[in-house]
């Protein structure tokens, strides 16, 4: 029988046995961590472990949200802080080619860290477009107001991540970045329109259509569909993402939970199967929550076990990676910005 096309989160640093027994009679596909489930790389690689134990399947995916800056789910002490991708976007106005290798190492650094834990699939790049009126939601977390920049810098990213042994995941398609109001919030529509969504938000998922998971945000496009967030648009998705982006990737909703969507937890799951979503994902860990999901969802379909299977090949071996001498690259190419900024201040 194929897993379930759901990602559950679980609630805390070690499974319970009522988490243990949930997940091994239902089967998801795979398991998403957050900052309550991580203390140490002991407890993390025994958690990681134990998920990957309640299923019987090695290669269940297990993803993160480390893409740096705010959104980071390993932390300092523990963990090295990651810049925030504006500041690639800043070293990018002032030296272009030393922000691609920049972006490049510290996914190189990121990939290093989660391989280590057994973490197999980054919730990154962030392709989102930033715009006039972008809520602080998406904010520093978007490489730049361009979208050749954002392209150029998250095929750098999610590249960066490959090499090292880790899926990338995009975000938020169609694009996130007219989003005025937060979606783990409320509702918020996108009145671009279709020409103007295609020529700027849809470009940088275009240039990356490749790659092998993509996560699908929750606004509504009115252009699109005035009434359905896309992540349970059947317009948005088989038209918008699968057709005029060329993505084949697998194709997972952002977080059942966000307000943005209406309805219970298993009805808002089916509905992101229905209009097209290969996965369903649900991340607070609540059991109750939890079992209506698991109820309102079955197993994967033939065309999502292909993708995710397309998914699963592109993870390899990681080579060994020299902390130091990357450390020591990254921040002597972010460096570049500040002092080149200090230069046009004296001139």
């Amino acid at each position: 029988m194929p897993p379930r096309a759901v990602i559950f989160g679980c609630a805390g640093t070690a499974l319970s046995e009522a988490e243990r027994s949930f997940f091994a009679a239902t089967d998801p596909l795979g398991f998403i961590l957050f900052v309550r489930n991580c203390r140490d790389r002991p407890q993390i690689r025994a958690l990681v472990a134990a998920l990957r134990g309640a299923v019987g399947r090695d290669d269940a995916p297990v993803l993160i949200d480390q893409e740096g800056g705010r959104v980071a789910r390993l932390r300092p002490p523990e963990w090295r802080a990651a810049p925030a991708s504006v500041a690639f976007g800043a070293l990018d106005r002032a030296a272009p080619e030393a922000a691609i290798e920049a972006v490049r190492l510290n996914a190189n650094l990121i990939a290093a860290d989660l391989a280590d834990l057994g973490i197999t699939v980054n919730c990154a790049p962030v392709l989102d477009v930033a715009s006039p009126g972008m809520h602080e939601a998406i904010g520093d977390r978007a490489y730049a107001d361009r979208a050749d920049v954002v392209a150029r810098l998250g095929r750098a990213c999610a590249e960066g991540l490959l090499e090292g042994g880790v899926l990338p995941a995009l975000k938020h398609l169609p694009g996130h970045g007219r989003a005025g109001a937060d979606t783990h919030l409320g509702a918020t529509a996108i009145e671009a329109t279709r020409k103007e969504l295609r020529a700027v938000d849809f470009a940088p998922f275009r240039a990356l259509a490749e790659m092998p998971i993509g996560i699908v945000g929750h606004p509504i496009y009115t252009a699109l569909d005035a009434r359905n967030p896309a992540s349970v648009s059947p317009v948005v998705i088989p038209e918008a993402i699968r057709v005029e982006i060329g993505f084949d990737g697998l194709l997972i909703s952002d977080d059942l939970n966000m307000a943005a969507l209406s309805g219970s937890p298993g009805t808002r799951a089916a509905a992101a199967l229905v209009a097209g979503c290969d996965i369903a994902l649900h991340c607070n860990g609540e059991m109750v929550e939890m079992v209506a999901v698991a109820e309102s969802v079955g197993a994967m379909s033939a065309s999502a076990r292909e993708r995710w299977g397309r998914a699963r090949d592109r993870l390899v071996p990681a080579p060994g990676l020299d902390r130091h001498c990357a450390e020591a690259a990254l921040a002597a190419r972010l460096g570049l910005v500040t002092g080149l900024q200090t230069v046009a201040a004296v001139t």
